[in-house]
């Protein structure tokens, strides 16, 4: 009897020994997995193959330091166990975008092309992350070309450097297109119906017409040219996007003469020929030379929600876009469009080869009859990707589980085509920043989009052949980092508390910039005079204030909003202070007391000499009236971690923690 539980024992232990690998965790999920026995450790070594490969390796290796702290080097000779090995190599049926990869006693990365190169290396920096690599082989091929986000710029200015980290967390999700819409305006409703005191803005350094770039935030044309360098570094496209002949108050706050009084100040008035003259200019300005400011193969004209109420007006919308098609085509870029042929139908002829449409509502575009018509398509279904920050419509965050498990980019809202068509070129989604004025934070978007982008990432490349459940690859999405370097969700690992003294003027040096939510932030405070505005910690994002420089109470301000509580400190004795956040309130405890809880609330906002969204340290304040209007003030906050202000007080035992 003892031999034969001896001899199962060892059958059960060989069988063991051979049992396959499961399909490794990856965003997005590999689209094919054979599992090998056992694990890999990287050795530390690179090796090209192929000299054209020699950047993504140097790039990988760049990153990969950044993630473990640990150097690889580039290497010459015979792999040896756990090499890496980078070699250039057609495979069938696979685009540039594809790659195979071989785990066994060292690491192979075969592609066609640079951008397979690339995308695997990011998959071996995901597997890296959860500890040594499991042997098998993945060949991994995009379900969709085109894997994209679009970003409204417009009406809330975004710093470059969040765009430049945008553009990394993208490329370590194999999300590969990242459109700016460069230009837009709110809503005339929240701003006494006076379009003249509309918020509008246009983002990008103009010479051609001085004083058209927004003063409240904006790029200069170096800073662009050096995001999109970055962009292409890393296997990114950006599509600029200038929007017209709507959405150009903007525009029309310039030149006042160029706005229709029928349809609006934010409609250009095509009846005007000095409409083509501005917009041709602009246009030239970022689209001619040798080393045009736009520098990626694709831009977008815009061409969304004009009026179709008379038909010779909609002739006039179709002759403008067959123009801007036209005209972009001829500076050698691809033009794009936002679909609206359905709203404008008419007989006015339209450009259709190698014009690519963003199918966002089929009431404006029907998908179908698009096709027909010979565009190609981008997926982005209003009802489906659209986020619109605490606007009360539309999401406020995406329905993750419902893309996860029904959406692919061939769902074109209430229109589905086969997968795969070869006229859907691929998905993306947006933030539209629709309510100036709502106190929505830079950290309030990204918290946001980034769940959105990593489904979103998922649905794009792997498409219909993902085989884990939602619940699993929820939970596990979030063991991932953002990108190598970045943390802009201020995440601290589960469990962890951190804990320091603030001295003034001090660096705190905790590995965190800024505390995201959900979370609590608390310290002691040996109470001094101070003066208003006094600083207790800032970082590059936001600022916290012992003595808020208006009214001195606790306060913190960001991207141009000061938010006060209703609390002085003393002018001597001791007190603690907890501050806990999440994305929808900012709580203020004093001696473990709940003192005040400052939470999102129905406003109506007029900005202070028509500015709005100024960067931390600008010099006023929104004047916010309460009214029955519906917009949503949210006065929430990353608690700011980077450096100490200069105060009088002593404070200590500063913890931070999650919630």
């Amino acid at each position: 009897m003892k031999k034969v539980i001896v001899i199962l024992l060892a059958v059960f232990i060989g069988l063991a020994a051979r049992a396959e690998n499961n399909k490794p965790f990856t965003i997005p999920e590999l689209t094919t997995w054979t599992g090998g026995n056992g694990e890999t450790r990287p050795s530390g070594r690179v090796i090209v193959r192929s000299k054209q490969f020699r950047p993504v390796a140097e790039q990988f290796i760049n990153d990969y330091a950044t993630l473990f702290k640990k150097e690889m080097k580039l290497a010459t000779g015979k792999a040896k166990a756990g090499d890496i090995v980078l070699t250039c190599k057609k495979l069938d049926n696979t685009p540039d975008e594809g790659y195979r990869l071989i785990i066994g006693n060292f690491v192979e990365i075969e592609a066609p092309a640079t951008d397979g190169a690339f995308w695997a290396t990011r998959t071996l920096l995901q597997l890296m992350e959860q500890g040594n690599l499991p042997q098998g082989e993945a060949i991994d091929i995009p379900q969709y070309k085109l894997r994209g986000f679009m970003i409204d710029v417009g009406r809330k200015f975004i710093p470059i450097s969040y765009l430049r980290n945008l553009v990394r967390i993208m490329a370590y999700y194999k999300m590969n297109t990242l459109q700016i819409h460069l230009n837009d305006n709110g809503f005339p409703k929240y701003f006494g119906d006076d379009w003249a005191k509309t918020s509008a803005a246009f983002r990008l350094e103009c010479e051609t017409y001085p004083g058209l770039t927004a003063t409240d935030g904006s790029y200069t044309k170096q800073e662009f040219i050096e995001l999109q360098k970055l962009a292409e570094q890393l296997h990114v496209e950006i599509i600029p996007e200038i929007d017209s002949p709507a959405h150009v108050l903007a525009f029309t706050h310039y030149r006042p003469e160029l706005g229709s009084e029928e349809y609006g100040m934010d409609h250009f008035n095509l009846s005007n020929p000095e409409v083509y003259t501005f917009m041709d200019n602009l246009f030239k300005e970022y689209l001619s030379g040798k080393e045009p400011v736009f520098r990626g193969p694709k831009v977008n004209i815009g061409t969304d929600e004009y009026s179709n109420r008379k038909q010779e007006v909609v002739e006039q919308f179709r002759a403008y876009t067959d123009y801007y098609l036209d005209l972009i085509q001829k500076y050698g870029k691809q033009p794009m469009l936002w679909g609206s042929l359905t709203h404008a139908n008419g007989t006015t002829p339209i450009r259709h080869e190698n014009v690519l449409m963003a199918c966002w509502s089929n009431t404006y575009a029907r998908p179908k009859d698009m096709a027909d018509l010979g565009y190609q398509l981008v997926s982005i279904p209003d009802g489906l990707v659209y986020i619109v920050p605490a606007a009360g419509y539309y999401y406020d965050y995406l329905n993750c589980q419902n893309l996860y498990e029904h959406w692919t980019p061939a769902v074109i809202g209430n229109y589905t085509f086969p997968e795969q068509h070869p006229q859907v070129e691929g998905g993306m989604f947006a933030v539209w920043n629709d309510h100036y004025g709502n106190g929505i934070s830079t950290k309030d978007i990204h918290h946001r989009l980034f769940p959105a982008m990593q489904t979103m990432a998922v649905k794009c490349w792997t498409g219909q052949k993902t085989t884990l459940p939602y619940a699993d690859y929820n939970t596990k999405r979030s063991t991932l980092s953002e990108a190598p370097g970045i943390n802009e969700l201020g995440r601290l690992a589960k469990g962890e508390c951190k804990l320091a003294t603030i001295e003034s003027g001090k660096s705190l040096e905790l590995g965190i910039d800024d505390m995201g939510y959900d979370y609590a932030v608390s310290f002691d405070i040996e109470c001094q005079p101070e003066q208003k505005g006094t600083i207790l910690t800032q970082s590059d994002y936001a600022t916290f204030y012992l003595c808020d420089p208006q009214q001195g109470n606790l306060a913190f301000q960001r991207d141009g909003y000061l938010n006060c509580f209703n609390y002085r400190l003393p002018q001597s004795g001791k007190v603690s202070i907890r501050i806990e956040g999440t994305n929808k309130e900012t709580r203020l405890f004093v001696n473990d007391r709940r003192v005040q809880v400052l939470s999102t609330h129905e406003v109506y906002a007029i900005p202070s000499g028509n500015l709005l969204n100024k960067m931390p340290g600008a010099p006023f304040q929104t004047v916010v009236y309460e009214t029955g209007m519906r917009m949503y003030y949210v006065p929430t906050l990353f608690f700011p971690l980077k450096q100490a202000g200069d105060f009088k007080s002593q404070v200590s035992n500063l913890r931070i923690s999650n919630l």
